[in-house]
């Protein structure tokens, strides 16, 4: 499978495995007694920490795992993402969905793939073209429709802590970019518990919350899955195709929650959802069906990364160097010149 259909698999799973956690994590929070966002993200995110750490004690005892570990110079961009996207955007989205319907504020979810992609262009330099920039335009005219419904300021409050715990989590999976080298599971385990421990003690401290037994159950096990597993197939599709990309395939999460919200006959289906669904459906249609081709130059490099031998890894070995593959080592790239249909992955930010 080529690095483009294997990142768009894997963002696609994270975008599944995240979309179902939507209308469930609001069932939850609706439950009796009533949680606070701070106290429900929280456990969301410990329960995906706990969950991969001992996902990761597994695979170390199985004698696996390949990938390389974080070192120092990941630690700014990861306290970043932590922030980000495991503190601030958590405690947003709660509380919008606590003024929104499940179906629209699915939708409304849409949005974090336009502020994905529009910090990548123009903060972070990531190559982008009309096409996917049309795709986008969609996606937020989508987000723009849900937004006016209504009229009522609960409504308008909820759509507007929604879209900020997007642009949260945009900041966060640029970030996350920066280091999607390192070992996907370690980084998707450390962000759930810093973020999970850091919105647990703000809970107790600032508003006295507490959950029982059952909450922090359920909550964890929807944590661990639309989280956890989620957060880390979306590392590895940063890795592989960028964020802008993997932004604009994780723009499907929205529509798996709002179809379950649908099916489980808590929502009707409403002319604005549709219309929302229908521009928002158009723009990730671009972006799925994207080709990217054309010669270009790979400057020199050295990193430690998870690779195999292809023809972007054509370096020597020596005895200490790892046998089989994949296999993780210090290696040098040498400038390189061809064409090939490519992503901004790692090896592909050349400009434009």
């Amino acid at each position: 499978m080529s690095k483009a259909r294997s990142g768009a698999s894997y963002a696609i799973l994270a975008a599944l495995l995240f979309g179902a956690s939507t209308p469930a994590a609001k069932g939850l929070l609706a439950g009796v007694p009533a949680l606070s966002p701070w106290l429900m993200a929280g456990i969301l995110y410990l329960g995906s920490g706990v969950g991969l750490a001992l996902f990761a004690a597994v695979r170390r005892g199985l004698g696996e795992g390949s990938e390389v570990a974080l070192g120092r110079r990941d630690l700014p961009w990861l306290l970043g993402a932590i922030l980000a996207g495991g503190v601030l955007g958590p405690v947003l989205l709660l509380e919008g969905l606590s003024r929104l319907a499940a179906g629209t504020a699915s939708l409304l979810l849409n949005l974090e793939g336009v502020f994905t992609a529009g910090l990548a262009w123009f903060a972070f330099r990531e190559a982008f073209d009309r096409r996917i920039l049309l795709g986008m335009v969609l996606i937020l005219a989508g987000g723009t429709v849900l937004s006016m419904g209504g009229g009522q300021g609960g409504t308008r409050l909820g759509a507007a802590l929604i879209a900020g715990a997007c642009l949260c989590w945009a900041l966060d999976n640029n970030l996350t970019r920066r280091i999607s080298g390192s070992d996907p599971v370690q980084i998707a385990m450390v962000k759930g518990l810093a973020a999970g421990a850091s919105n647990i003690l703000l809970a107790s401290l600032l508003i006295h919350d507490r959950a029982r037994l059952w909450q922090w159950a359920a909550g964890g096990g929807i944590g661990f899955i639309g989280y956890g597993l989620s957060l880390a197939c979306f590392v590895l599709a940063l890795r592989q195709i960028g964020a802008a990309r993997t932004g604009a395939y994780f723009s499907l999460a929205p529509f798996v929650g709002a179809v379950l919200a649908l099916a489980a006959g808590r929502e009707s289906l409403s002319l604005q959802l549709a219309a929302a669904a229908a521009l928002m459906g158009a723009g990730v249609w671009l972006h799925l069906t994207e080709h990217h081709e054309h010669g270009h130059s790979h400057e020199p490099m050295e990193h430690d990364q998870l690779h195999w031998h292809d023809e972007h890894h054509q370096h020597e070995h020596v005895p200490s160097d790892p046998p089989g593959e994949p296999h993780a080592h210090l290696h040098r790239h040498e400038r390189l010149v061809h064409s090939h249909p490519h992503f901004p992955d790692l090896h592909h930010s050349h400009r434009h």
